[in-house]
């Protein structure tokens, strides 16, 4: 036993697989919590004091600009209308007769009646009588005003919630909100990013085309992606100091998927305040070093793989990843197109020691070649850590 022992030759160096480091190109991606917001929002309540006498209205339905909404008594106004322009009319008679008296005044001028006293007199009494004109109109156009209030219009398209008052009801301008209509296409996503990230965001973005290098895509809370994609269109302009947040926002069509009667018109995907997961994209894929993501190990210094060198030996290489998926990982520094970085049988490499290296599996092959198929469809993602 002891012989054969004895016979046996020290092992071989560590059989690993290796992968060359490749460039593929990448979709940057950025994931967000976000809200969807309607760019119009309206309170619609009471201009003036009445009797609600109808609503025309469904709750929840679509309304369009101009549509009648709520019918107030007009009868009490129509009356008060009917009592101004009389006033109007009975201030415009006494005027033509004034008229009348400051010509007469100015034609005895040319005699031994005229009297300079009498003409400043009728013109005095005539321009008193214009404003008195003017005043009792304004008044006319008040009332008619009062009037057209008894008809409330919707003010914009969009959709109209539950009525606070229903008819029978005395409605008065400090009775509140009667009702709100959102607006519905197209629609806000506003959603908070770190300082830190939004400062990334701005130096990758700024040269490629700023706002435009982006669009905008949405995963719904069932997990379906929505079918319509934004743009970016603001940033505000102070961070939030609870959360060292800034808030950025886009725009996003809002079509009718579909009508229904049971809900009173069209059917759309986005709600006003619904929550959803923003993924911020880039127009233009970028070109990154790829390696599988099973190559990469980490520790308290940071991420780093085993690269074989000259001589077949195993070299430590510190990496920095930039934006990756879960089998590819782009490496932005740390190591060069055509590395050979080893993918299996990592836990038999030390740093300079001699492996013998061979093809990784093909397992791993048809992952990194399916990847790289892929080309610019592949997305890489970096998710916001947002509150």
């Amino acid at each position: 036993m002891a012989a054969a022992h004895a016979q046996a030759g020290p092992p071989g160096p560590p059989a690993v697989g290796v992968f060359e480091a490749v460039k593929r190109p990448i979709t940057e991606t950025n994931e967000f919590l976000g809200r969807i917001e309607a760019p119009n929002r309206v309170n619609v309540v009471a201009r003036v004091t009445a009797f609600l006498e109808k609503r025309n209205f469904v709750e929840g339905a679509e309304v369009k600009a101009g549509d009648l909404l709520y019918q107030l008594e007009r009868g009490p106004f129509e009356a008060d209308l009917a009592s101004k322009k009389a006033q109007v009319a009975q201030l415009q008679a006494t005027l033509v007769n004034a008229k009348l008296t400051t010509d007469r005044a100015k034609a005895l001028m040319g005699g031994p009646a005229g009297q300079q006293s009498n003409v400043d007199a009728a013109v005095a009494n005539q321009q008193s009588l214009e404003a008195q004109v003017q005043a009792a109109q304004a008044q006319v156009d008040l009332s008619q005003i009062n009037l057209d209030y008894t008809e409330i219009h919707s003010p914009i398209d969009g959709r109209i919630g539950r009525t606070a008052v229903t008819e029978g009801n005395v409605v008065t301008p400090s009775s509140g909100t009667l009702t709100t209509i959102v607006s519905q296409d197209p629609m806000y996503v506003t959603f908070p990013v770190p300082v830190r990230e939004a400062l990334d965001l701005r130096d990758r973005y700024a040269t490629r085309g700023g706002f435009k290098a982006v669009v905008i895509r949405l995963r719904l809370t069932d997990g379906r992606l929505y079918d319509q994609v934004g743009e970016l269109n603001f940033v505000n302009n102070t961070i939030a100091q609870n959360t060292d947040t800034i808030s950025l926002r886009g725009t996003i069509p809002n079509p009718s998927t579909y009508t229904s009667v049971a809900v009173g018109g069209s059917v759309r995907e986005l709600t006003d305040n619904q929550f959803v997961t923003v993924l911020l994209e880039g127009v233009q894929p970028v070109e990154v070093l790829a390696i599988p993501r099973s190559a990469v190990l980490s520790d308290q210094q940071g991420e780093y793989v085993y690269v074989v060198g000259a001589d077949n030996k195993a070299e430590q290489r510190r990496i920095k990843l930039g934006q990756s998926t879960s089998t590819i990982a782009a490496v932005t520094s740390g190591i060069a197109l055509g590395d050979k970085v080893v993918v299996e049988g990592l836990q038999k490499v030390r740093p300079g020691e001699v492996v013998a290296p061979g093809p990784a599996s093909a397992l791993i092959q048809s992952s990194m070649k399916a990847s790289l198929d892929g080309g610019a469809d592949t997305t890489a993602k970096s998710t916001g850590n947002n509150p």
